[in-house]
């Protein structure tokens, strides 16, 4: 009897080792698992993170500047200009074209925190009618650089022209947000800031969908244009009622 039970214990025993094993071997291997994905999302990054350069020069105070709304139907064009601290730096930063709606907000709370300096300004429809779209770009960074608390000595401009801000030296770089932290602060400031202010005009002239399209071409708002015509917010000097290609740069 007693030989029964030791045989049927011992039975027991290999079935729950066995079980065990089985379960041992199951977590170590989701283990593994996650850390293959852990490791190969590390390459990923390693291998396709871009670092922005924080400054140009070193030699003087260095403002990033940058527009958004450049190539709208309809609202004013804004710019921004931001000076940055050494040792800046948020994984999350880059062109605001390249950054979802949430983290743009998320990291413009953090820039106007953090920032030695910066300045939004912007100019209307009218005037983008009178002196032209590309003028009235040059003019809004004018306008934003003018509001910095602290004066900037070297400029770091997105693109490839600029009317020079008094005697202020200046760079130009083309896709200069995807390079540099200053000029992709700057641009999340700008597109942030107009975006907020086509909401507000939004809850005005609702057939536009500008909540949603911020006064850009898209042919939801280009059918709003034919239907209803346009409104007075809308650039005179654009086509708004035929196809064209989007400048915003």
């Amino acid at each position: 009897m007693n030989a029964c039970i030791l045989i049927f214990e011992r039975r027991q025993t290999e079935s729950h080792i066995q079980r065990t094993g089985i379960k041992e071997t199951t977590i170590r291997l989701f283990l593994l698992c996650d850390l293959v994905l852990v490791l190969w999302n590390l390459f990923l990054v390693i291998c396709f993170i871009r670092v922005l350069k924080l400054f140009h020069q070193h030699l003087h105070p260095e403002a990033g500047c940058d527009e958004a709304g450049r190539g709208c139907l309809a609202g004013p064009v804004f710019a921004a200009a931001v000076i940055l601290p050494e040792g800046f730096h948020h994984p999350l930063l880059n062109d605001s074209k390249q950054v979802n709606e949430e983290n743009r907000y998320l990291l413009r709370t953090y820039i106007e925190e953090n920032a030695v300096s910066y300045g939004v300004a912007m100019v209307d429809h009218e005037e983008i009618d009178r002196i032209n779209i590309l003028n009235a770009s040059f003019k809004a960074m004018h306008l934003a650089i003018e509001k910095l608390n602290k004066k900037a000595k070297f400029l770091l401009i997105d693109g490839n022209r600029f009317n020079p801000y008094k005697k202020v030296p200046y760079a130009c770089i083309v896709d200069g947000d995807a390079q540099y932290a200053s000029i992709a602060a700057a641009s999340i400031l700008a597109k942030t800031y107009r975006d907020d202010y086509m909401r507000q005009l939004h809850e005005v002239y609702p057939h536009y969908k500008w909540y949603t399209n911020k006064g850009y071409g898209t042919p939801e708002h280009r059918r709003a244009i034919a239907e209803y015509g346009l409104s007075p917010y809308h650039r005179r000097s654009f086509q708004c009622t035929t196809v064209q290609l989007e400048l915003d740069i």
